[in-house]
């Protein structure tokens, strides 16, 4: 059907309700509204679904939070061993309609009579993944839409092992729901209903506290915290989401006593009031926190997103000024801690490995050949990074160290199988110990990290195109670039492209080329020369095209000049691309 005739049938429907008609006249008269609404099912993709909240086909809603459930449903009906009695574990976060789509989702299982475990209050997306495998579940479902804006919302699955779905099984889940011809036909059961048979369990506080007995098992030097406990101040944020509570709970089982939390921040709040974005990776998200760090004489800030899945890190630098660090410096000085630190007490195993995605930091490289330490690298998105764990670790190959991601995404320990800032805050802290018994700032020591590896930065430009017409032209982008066989870039000599959707790595110099290993996706990857590289992919979960960018120099000066050429260069490019540039 066309958009206008399925907007016809949503607003005719006996199985819609009145809020949701009432909401669909406002836009009667504005075909390009209902156009965005209508025109496709908002898409399941290998992160679930996500979108802006709102009545349609292409908006997160009741109803289609009801067809991804079903499908989902049927898919572990027909694939996964006593499914039903093994159940679903659903979480959600602080967002607008988080608990009511959570219920949702539980109704639908239960109509399937799929046995549903429902967090009793929000909670964060890697306690999700880790009641998951406490539970020996089936799958799991979180509402979230992790730092996006506030009129977004989503829907992760996780797999039996706690990661997220991969590609294929994603795949398989799609064509379920894409199987349900008419949606009417789903009818959730009656909650209370659900809940006298036992088909929808609350839990809440046996996994909250095995989670974090669980975690404190992950301390690399409690003996550092027990020197640094009584001096050492922390400010944090919770950002008004899930992390409030466990991550004020482990820090203080961990030993550390004086946590202050950012009071205007603290609570539950989907309207994000007072910030703009819940984005820890953002300076902005952190200014009421960097006003109490300023009245109270602090050098470190910890702040994590509305899911609790990131975490972001504030420090006093050597001007005195509070500077964010990069998703790429604070797991860089977490990998080269955790790694010496195990050195130096005799447990770094021979089989270890560390795990960093396609657009991270080569500084991760060269501290893991310092420790012998192998490093693989997977496409962006951390449910790779817990497939390599399911697959080397869990038949015990090799040993998982840690793994991160550029965007703020860290993990240690295999309790959960998604980037975990509950964890990353506590190893964070007992780090930023260590350095200060050794008389230094956290900043200091990701200075010292410098002079030992090179001074490597990194950078990330994004173009955001919203709608149908914004898709199709990074579309089309991605397309020119692929069949590209020179390019015109002032200051960036390009030695090899590889291409991850064809699978070819192709060197430029001498036209060879060879197969790559990682799993195929829209992602161009380009190899300078000197160390440097650039990368363009769109967004799994937004509608943004992105350009990131590393380079490695003798000193942080020079570094950050051949950064800013490489970034004109490749900026200017894709702006002609997009037909965006002046």
């Amino acid at each position: 059907m066309k958009s206008r005739e399925v907007f016809e049938f949503w607003l005719k429907s006996d199985y819609f309700d009145e809020d949701t008609k009432e909401e669909l006249k406002r836009i009667s008269n504005d075909p390009v509204e209902i156009e965005e609404r209508f025109y496709k099912d908002l898409e399941f993709g290998t992160g679930g679904l996500r979108g802006i909240i709102g009545a349609g086909t292409n908006r997160m809603n009741i109803y289609t939070v009801r067809k991804a459930s079903q499908g989902l449903a049927n898919y572990l009906l027909k694939n996964v061993k006593d499914a039903a009695a093994r159940g679903v574990v659903i979480a959600y976060d602080s967002r607008r309609m988080s608990p009511e789509f959570a219920r949702e989702a539980a109704r639908v299982f239960a109509a399937s009579n799929i046995v549903s475990y429902l967090f009793d209050e929000l909670r964060p997306t890697p306690e999700l993944s880790f009641a998951v495998r406490h539970l020996g579940a089936a799958a799991g479902v979180v509402i979230t839409a992790s730092h996006n804006p506030k009129q977004y919302n989503g829907y992760k699955v996780y797999g039996e092992d706690g990661g997220q779905l991969p590609p294929e099984g994603s795949e398989a889940v799609l064509k379920e729901i894409n199987a349900i011809a008419d949606i009417t036909t789903i009818v959730p059961a009656d909650e209370r209903e659900a809940l006298g048979k036992g088909l929808i369990r609350m839990i809440g506080k046996e996994v909250d506290d095995a989670y974090i007995e669980s975690l404190k098992t992950l301390l690399v030097n409690p003996e550092e915290i027990k020197k640094a406990a009584d001096s050492m101040k922390i400010v944090y944020t919770p950002l008004h989401g899930s992390g409030n509570k466990p991550v004020r709970r482990i820090l203080a089982e961990a030993g550390f006593k004086n946590v202050l939390v950012v009071k205007e921040q603290e609570l539950p709040d989907p309207e994000f009031s007072t910030v703009k974005y819940p984005n820890p990776e953002e300076k902005d998200a952190f200014k009421l926190a960097i006003e109490l760090a300023r009245k109270e004489d602090v050098d470190m800030i910890i702040g994590t997103d509305p899911d609790s899945d990131r975490v972001g890190v504030v420090v006093r630098n050597s001007a005195g000024e509070y500077a964010v660090l990069t998703g790429n410096q604070t797991g860089c000085l977490l990998m080269e801690y955790i790694l010496s630190q195990k050195k130096a007490k005799g447990c770094l195993p021979e089989n270890g490995f560390v795990v960093k995605t396609v657009v991270t930091s080569e500084l991760a490289r060269q501290i893991a050949d310092c420790y012998g330490v192998e490093l693989i690298e997977v496409l962006t998105g951390f449910k790779f990074i817990g497939e390599k764990i399911k697959e080397l670790d869990e038949p015990g190959i090799k040993k998982f160290l840690f793994g991160f991601e550029e965007s703020y995404g860290y993990l240690a320990g295999t309790f959960a199988r998604d980037k975990d800032a509950v964890v990353a805050s506590m190893l964070i802290c007992e780090m930023a110990a260590y350095y200060r018994n050794r008389g230094m700032s956290l900043y200091e020591g990701l200075q010292e990290i410098f002079r030992k590896y090179g001074y490597y930065i990194e950078g990330i430009t994004s173009f955001t195109l919203e709608g149908k017409e914004g898709i199709e032209k990074i579309g089309t982008a991605m397309d020119t670039l692929r069949g590209m066989k020179s390019y015109d870039l002032e200051g960036c000599e390009i030695k090899a492209v590889r291409d991850y959707l064809t699978g070819r790595r192709t060197d430029l110099t001498d036209g060879s080329s060879m197969e790559l290993d990682l799993p195929e996706s829209n992602v161009l990857y380009y190899e300078l020369k000197d160390r440097a590289w650039f990368c363009i992919r769109p967004s799994g979960t937004e509608p943004k095209i992105k350009i990131y960018y590393g380079v490695a120099e003798k000193s942080m000066e020079e570094a950050q000049q051949k950064l800013e050429r490489i970034k004109g260069s490749v900026t200017g490019m894709i702006e002609k691309l997009l037909g965006i540039g002046g």
